[in-house]
């Protein structure tokens, strides 16, 4: 049953009206102006841990605003967290000033040490156990054939290296981003924060950000200081937890093979 967001208000103790955000897997409420309450049912408790330790990782450490977490606890079944509330507006994209805002952002958070409390442990172990379930991922998703063949050999002749593990959001795009004042003001949702390979985190942040514009791309990897291998994003493109090619494809510019769209997508 979804959460009276008015009863954990005053069970809580807190004032201020109650607001649900519409987007959003998980139960969102602002309450007033400075506070937002994030709930997790039982089957997902296991994020809370990461969206706190994040949270706490990262305070006053970007350019970019993010919650500053007030409590944690428990409300029957939900598990919560309690914190700040962000304002702006999400940003529209492709936009080159606002790219250029990721990237100084990007490389603040992957000079922050990873918290303990992330994975997984095992890079290069995830990474084949994602590689094992890629091509029926994507079948699912109605992928079609053409592209699935190719996904093998594409994936065999990228060389992902051994990964110094950084800090990564995973899903840096408009939606989980703030502006204000022509600024990005807040960047939000850790609670899918992984360690692993700074590529991984140019899929989401190319895909919903820049958006296949070299322009944007050229000014979000200038302002990180470090210009990812289109391959490498294009292999982690596929093998991302939450990858969905056919869906990316729809907004993105076009072409006929994974080596192709690398270019199209993750190059200036």
């Amino acid at each position: 049953m979804e959460p009276d967001g008015e009863l954990l208000r005053d069970r809580l103790g807190l004032r201020g009206g109650v607001v649900r955000f519409e987007d959003g897997s998980l139960p969102v409420f602002a309450i007033g102006d400075d506070l937002v309450l994030k709930l997790w049912p039982p089957e997902h408790h296991d994020e809370v841990a990461t969206e706190v330790a994040v949270l706490e990782a990262v305070r006053g450490r970007l350019p970019v605003p993010t919650p500053e977490l007030h409590d944690t606890g428990m409300l029957d079944e939900w598990a919560y967290v309690l914190m700040s509330r962000l304002h702006g507006e999400e940003p529209k994209v492709p936009d080159v000033e606002v790219s250029a805002q990721v990237g100084e952002m990007l490389k603040a958070l992957h000079e922050i040490a990873p918290p303990e409390v992330l994975g997984p442990g095992d890079w290069a172990a995830f990474v084949a156990e994602r590689r094992a379930k890629c091509v029926e991922q994507q079948r699912k998703h109605g992928l079609g054939e053409w592209w699935l063949e190719q996904i093998p050999e594409f994936l065999d002749g990228v060389d992902l290296g051994e990964a110094e593990p950084v800090l990564l959001h995973t899903e840096v795009m408009s939606a989980h981003l703030l502006r204000q004042n022509g600024k990005l003001s807040g960047l939000f949702d850790f609670e899918p924060a992984m360690r692993g390979a700074f590529e991984y985190e140019f899929v989401g942040a190319g895909i919903f950000v820049t958006k296949g514009d070299r322009r944007c791309w050229k000014a979000m990897v200038d302002a990180y200081g470090r210009t990812p291998e289109p391959r490498r994003v294009m292999a982690y493109t596929l093998l991302h937890v939450y990858s969905n090619v056919p869906w990316f494809m729809k907004d993105l510019p076009q072409a006929d093979t994974l080596d192709e769209l690398a270019v199209r997508w993750f190059r200036e």
